[in-house]
């Protein structure tokens, strides 16, 4: 499916510790001003760029939703600061937080209807800490394959590793212990790793490999936020969303794979603590769900349109 945005845009994003100016790339899909509640998706990585959640696009088309996508700063056409790399007081969620409220603002979205938000992996801890502080405007929260902390994100891997064959786990020891994350024995463990784990497709979607162009092509904010590869994150800036989980007002949907990294355990402090909360765990699925399949692609757009949309949303925990 071709996805073809209403409008595109940057908008300068300000940012005082910086000696140029920014800017947030942003696409949009659909008519802010048709009525109904519009959604910001926020994606992952860090610095995975907005490709891979083109197919949240056709909320538009299937629920009358719009869609609003954009880059993260550091990454895809977006402004990259590649002289920031390393800097772990510089790549903080605050960081993420301000050129989100920036973004609002330009688009004038807390008013009136307001917006929904849509965090996918890292981009859903970034729309827990968002919805903490009980912002303006906020409808409903939807929390695709992330984790409340980033302890229990690499304890999700860590568990995921532990189900993999031993000459994949030897691989990944054996590049921990080195510290060479290039050798073909380690690409291929990883590539076995991401097949069972990350993306379960039959074959490489397209935005998928856009993803991963896009953290290919600058590798600052994921390598001083995560450590030196998707396996090993020694040095990974220890965020959390735990404590101010219990302040999320707005009604909330968290979703995960059954084979996910964002694992069970990094789902259970959201399931707990956020008081108006719905668990859905999608059988037979990794960490890219959207992506996986047509059937769960369908899945996914129908449990998420059908959350932002209906009345009164449910509650409590499903497997899907």
């Amino acid at each position: 499916m071709a996805y073809n945005p209403t409008k595109e845009g940057s908008i300068p994003f300000p940012i005082r510790s910086v000696n140029k100016t920014c800017f947030t790339y942003y696409k949009i899909f659909g008519d802010l001003s048709c009525g109904q509640t519009p959604v910001i998706c926020l994606h992952g990585g860090s610095g995975a760029g907005h490709e891979y959640l083109y197919p949240f696009a056709q909320l538009w088309y299937r629920f009358n939703v719009p869609i609003v996508l954009y880059d993260q700063i550091g990454c895809g056409l977006s402004t990259h600061l590649p002289e920031k790399v390393g800097d772990k007081s510089f790549w903080q969620p605050t960081l993420f937080l301000a050129e989100l409220n920036n973004l609002l603002d330009h688009l004038e979205l807390r008013e009136g209807r307001g917006f929904h938000l849509l965090g996918q992996s890292w981009g859903a801890a970034l729309g827990a800490i968002f919805a903490a502080d009980q912002p303006q405007g906020l409808q409903r929260l939807v929390l695709a394959s992330g984790s409340a902390s980033k302890d229990l994100s690499i304890e999700g891997i860590k568990l995921r590793i532990g189900a993999q064959p031993a000459d994949v786990k030897s691989a990944f020891a054996e590049a921990e212990r080195s510290g060479d994350f290039t050798s073909d024995a380690y690409r291929r463990a990883v590539a076995i790793f991401s097949k069972d784990s990350v993306c379960r497709a039959d074959s490489m979607p397209s935005e998928m490999l856009m993803a991963m162009k896009t953290l290919n092509e600058d590798k600052t904010v994921y390598s001083t936020m995560n450590g030196p590869s998707m396996t090993y994150h020694e040095g990974a800036i220890r965020w959390s969303t735990v404590a101010g989980l219990p302040r999320v007002r707005a009604p909330t949907l968290i979703y995960n794979g059954e084979f996910d990294t964002s694992a069970d355990v990094g789902q259970q402090p959201f399931f707990q603590l956020i008081p108006r909360v719905r668990w859905i765990i999608f059988a037979g699925a990794g960490h890219m769900i959207h992506l996986e399949s047509k059937t769960l692609q369908d899945r996914v757009l129908e449990v998420v349109g059908t959350f932002l949309t209906c009345e009164t949303p449910a509650e409590g925990e499903t497997v899907v």
